[in-house]
């Protein structure tokens, strides 16, 4: 067969992704060939394996489906047009029913983590609706499932009845119409064991009650637990978690129950806080979001030697992939750096970081991801991976050489100088301001705004 280009191709996919390719629609009309899986993690002599054997789902050799699907004419299926999913088929409240059942009915669909929910009744979904001035029908962001081709559009009702189901209250709301905002889900479309975490910054982390000190990553606290769960149960609500479609990571991540999610300990750092940093002022209240998939407790040997000889260590473990990391310190060991070793800024430490922290270029290269993300930069000659490339195993490189990817964060209670070496990359931030409740408001701050006729909207 041919691409629009007249180049002749033929489509390859090992048989893990079956059965995506038998679900699309244009997929499904192409000749693919089938190799084994994985191929994540397999050694050279394997993969050269899986080309000289047979497909495992025709029996027959690779090279020769290969070369038969280059040069003989292909006669394509018949394409089957999906049908659109449409807010008006689904109803927008169900009837009434026993909590034992509905519980069932709301794990059976999808929509929970697996553990209870606080069922989302009108008057509850209207209460939670005060924590806002936004329109009830507004709709918060615009998310495309490239996989399923659907456009997710949830309005501020949908975030509303999600953050009920989460056991928020109407004063958390703003901070989860944040999230929703950015469009970024908790969960990723990867094998891999993806997570995600999200940072508060600004009064409201004090207002609403976020713990930002002692335990603030633990399970102790109303605030951090619900808001970071009610990201998890909207990444549902959006088909993030459609097994073999949508979610495909092998062992997942038990952080995506909550994500990680805290506020900055802004009053006992000694730094501007993260938000600052991006460009918002200190006055503002503003959620930011991380990615990555390593987070990592420091050792306890900070008597022994320093931060930054540690997490040469740590970092020195893993390679860096685009640079990130974000390292989670507490307010003791901020203090430390900036009084005791001179770091005057967040900025300062990064650059030192980025300098400091070395790998041999042999375990560089040797790992998967970074042949895989990396290895073809450097093979079209782009800096530094090219020179990279190029030296000897045992030479040493500094592979997050990016210092404005090494992201600062201060959190912790001050009974420990310890930290959190991760390789999350920075993601994005939205403002809370611009969903908090306004006097102005009307309609909204007596409980009667109205629900619209139809949930989430679903369009091709």
């Amino acid at each position: 067969m041919e691409n629009s280009y007249g180049i002749p191709v033929a489509p390859l996919s090992t048989e893990g992704f079956k059965s995506v390719v038998d679900g699309d629609a244009l997929a499904s009309v192409l000749p693919f060939v089938y190799l084994q899986h994985p191929v994540i993690g397999v050694v050279p002599e394997t993969l050269d394996a899986y080309i000289a054997g047979n497909d495992p789902v025709t029996g027959r050799p690779v090279m020769e489906e290969i070369i038969e699907v280059l040069t003989k004419p292909v006669s394509p299926k018949k394409r089957q047009d999906t049908a659109a999913v449409k807010a008006g088929d689904k109803p927008a409240l169900l009837g009434p029913d026993t909590e034992e059942n509905l519980q069932e009915l709301f794990y059976q669909n999808g929509w929970t983590d697996g553990s209870p929910i606080i069922l989302p009744t009108e008057e509850r979904v209207r209460k939670m609706l005060t924590g806002t001035s936004a329109a009830p029908d507004e709709v918060v962001a615009e998310i495309f499932l490239f996989d399923t081709r659907e456009l997710i559009k949830p309005t501020v009702t949908n975030i509303a009845t999600i953050a009920v189901m989460a056991g928020a209250k109407p004063e958390y709301f703003p901070v989860i119409l944040a999230i929703a905002s950015t469009g970024q889900s908790s969960f990723m479309p990867s094998t891999t064991p993806f997570e995600a975490m999200v940072v508060v910054n600004g009064p409201i982390a004090k207002k609403i009650g976020m713990n930002s000190g002692i335990g603030a990553f633990s399970a102790v606290n109303k605030a951090n637990s619900v808001i970071g769960r009610a990201w998890t149960l909207m990444s549902l609500c959006w088909g993030f978690a459609r097994n073999r479609t949508t979610l495909w990571s092998s062992q997942g991540n038990n952080h995506t129950y909550n994500n990680l999610c805290v506020a900055e300990n802004e009053e006992r750092s000694v730094w501007e806080p993260f938000h600052v940093q991006k460009g918002f002022g200190r006055e503002e209240s503003v959620v930011s979001i991380f990615r990555g998939w390593t987070f990592i407790n420091s050792s306890g040997a900070a008597a022994n030697r320093s931060v930054t000889e540690e997490l040469n260590i740590l970092y020195g473990a893993f390679p860096a992939v685009g640079s990130n990391a974000t390292i989670i310190l507490d307010p003791l060991v901020a203090k430390d750096l900036k009084e005791g070793q001179g770091f005057a800024t967040k900025e300062e430490f990064s650059r030192h970081l980025s300098e400091n922290i070395k790998m041999t270029a042999d375990r560089y290269w040797k790992n998967d991801y970074v042949q895989m993300l990396v290895g073809s930069e450097a093979d079209k000659g782009v800096e530094p991976y090219a020179s990279w490339k190029k030296l000897p195993g045992d030479a040493l490189i500094a592979p997050y050489h990016l210092p404005e990817r090494i992201n600062i964060l201060v959190v912790g209670g001050e009974t420990s100088p310890v930290f959190k070496a991760t390789d999350f990359g920075y993601v994005t931030s939205a403002s809370i301001d611009r969903w908090l409740p306004q006097e102005q408001a009307a309609g909204c701050t007596d409980g009667s705004c109205g629900l619209p006729d139809a949930p989430i909207e679903y369009d091709d």
